[in-house]
């Protein structure tokens, strides 16, 4: 028993809806495309799970078909009515068990055989798991992950029942930091514990994380750097009661959730496709050592030519538009270029509301009120401005970091880059571009002369040789 189809998605989060939208852009005729996910749910917006899908009743928590994509980037939303409408198979709920990349075939747990002639892996990456650490208790029933809408129904369903509870959240990233202030929401008391010594320690710098504690702190939130959860106490129901540290503190707790990081979901291709950054390697089209599959979103590490270096980013804007790039890849290859992406990173928790753009390695330079409303910093490295964030910013002030950052200036006076802040990005936003000679790559090169006579002037020799050749030739040739 089997099916064919010419192009086959696996996974069902982001990357997969967008990547059906940019085929039936492209013309993609009905009956040719099908998406296999084993979530039973249409590809949807997954950064909703951690911000409007856990608001209380009385805000009106997102639920879909609010969120399926593509309505994270202002897109038509893809229910499942309009995948059945444009011919597209969705194979929900439904694992695939091995993938045989030379015979193109992918075996379902059912025991179905799905072949392709093209394949795109957009399988996404799981939840870390406290037992991968040497902690068990992730089957207690108040013991919470997030990674897809199952993990959100369970949490919902935990934090209604323990309003006014104890919470205690496991981790200092995103994961974390999103769902301590949707706890808070909820009215929960929070405790956050993470090993760094501060939070968001893999993008944020110590000043910039201090900003947000102390937002936290406001509303409530306790903190425990340095240290890791060591056990659980569990009563007889199966409930974690509460969580051991391994300095020694004991927290109680009603409802537990867990953010300890991601890792790609490789192990169908592992042996078959080649491995980096802990993802699948692929090239400026995102297409793998197989030439007939391709990968987008997090399990993809593909060359960032801004930087000249291979990455694998977990964010959902890599997803949508490495998604899109590898479909335009997929059906005109002669006219894709190389994916061009500018790394960006966001979060919205409570009122505030941050972008980060470029690399975060170098030396920070802060600009802005750190105890108001809008601050920031740029990274420079060798010279040059590699990294944006801005907090509270309004659109064109992002727009300005993005296309600052995008540049690459160079700067000399960090200074004078501190006492500028924000207004260096304006001002380098609005200047015209400058292409620079082809073996540069800094933006702040300019000719002092113009040199369009000299272009003509050459064109016409050029064009009086080739008109003077073509006649002696063709007297040449009458003569034979």
């Amino acid at each position: 028993m089997g099916r064919a189809f010419v192009y086959v998605v696996l996974g069902g989060g982001v990357a997969a809806g967008y990547a059906a939208l940019e085929f039936t852009k492209k013309g993609v005729p009905p009956g040719e495309l099908c998406i296999i996910s084993d979530e039973p749910f249409a590809p949807y917006e997954r950064p909703a799970l951690s911000k409007g899908y856990l608001l209380p009743e009385g805000k009106a928590p997102a639920r879909l078909p609010a969120f399926h994509t593509c309505v994270g980037a202002n897109e038509e939303r893809l229910t499942p009515k309009w995948y059945k409408e444009h011919g597209i198979e969705l194979v929900l709920g439904t694992r695939v068990k091995s993938a045989d990349v030379k015979r193109k075939t992918l075996l379902t747990a059912t025991g179905e055989t799905i072949s392709y002639k093209i394949l795109i892996i957009a399988t996404g990456a799981r939840a870390l798991k406290l037992e991968e650490f040497g902690v068990s208790g992730s089957d207690a029933e108040n013991v919470c992950y997030l990674r897809d809408l199952a993990d959100a129904n369970r949490l919902v369903n935990v934090m209604q029942s323990c309003a006014g509870g104890n919470a205690v959240v496991i981790g200092g990233g995103y994961i974390g930091m999103e769902c301590a202030a949707s706890l808070v929401i909820n009215k929960i008391n929070v405790t956050m514990v993470f090993p760094e010594a501060h939070c968001m320690a893999r993008l944020f710098t110590p000043k910039i994380a201090t900003y947000y504690e102390n937002y936290y702190v406001s509303k409530g939130v306790k903190f425990i750097k340095g240290t890791v959860l060591s056990s659980f106490d569990i009563d007889s129901s199966g409930k974690v009661t509460a969580v051991n540290l391994r300095d020694g503190s004991r927290l109680p707790a009603d409802v537990v959730v867990v953010g300890i990081g991601i890792r790609p979901n490789t192990g169908l291709f592992e042996g078959q496709l080649t491995l980096e950054k802990v993802g699948i390697k692929v090239n400026g089209q995102m297409q793998t050592t197989n030439n007939s599959v391709y990968a987008v979103g997090d399990v993809a590490a593909f060359p960032v030519k801004l930087f000249g270096e291979t990455r694998r980013l977990e964010h959902v804007d890599s997803a949508r538009k490495s998604a899109r790039h590898a479909v335009a890849a997929i059906l005109s290859p002669d006219k894709a270029d190389d994916f061009d992406y500018l790394p960006f990173f966001y979060s919205r928790v409570f009122t505030l509301s941050w972008q980060f753009y470029g690399d975060n390695t170098g030396e920070a330079v802060h600009f802005g009120d750190y105890s108001g409303n809008t601050i920031g910093a740029y990274w420079i490295n060798k010279g040059q401005l590699v990294g944006s964030f801005l907090e509270g910013g309004t659109k064109e002030e992002y727009e300005a970091i993005a296309k600052a950052t995008r540049l690459k200036p160079a700067v000399e006076d960090l200074a004078e880059l501190e006492r500028q802040g924000l207004e260096f990005a304006l001002t380098i936003s609005k200047k015209p571009p400058i292409l620079p000679p082809a073996d540069q790559t800094a933006t702040t090169l300019v000719l002092d002369k113009p040199l369009y006579a000299w272009h003509a002037t050459a064109g016409v020799i050029v064009a009086a040789s080739v008109a003077a050749f073509a006649y002696w030739y063709g007297r040449r040739r009458r003569r034979w």
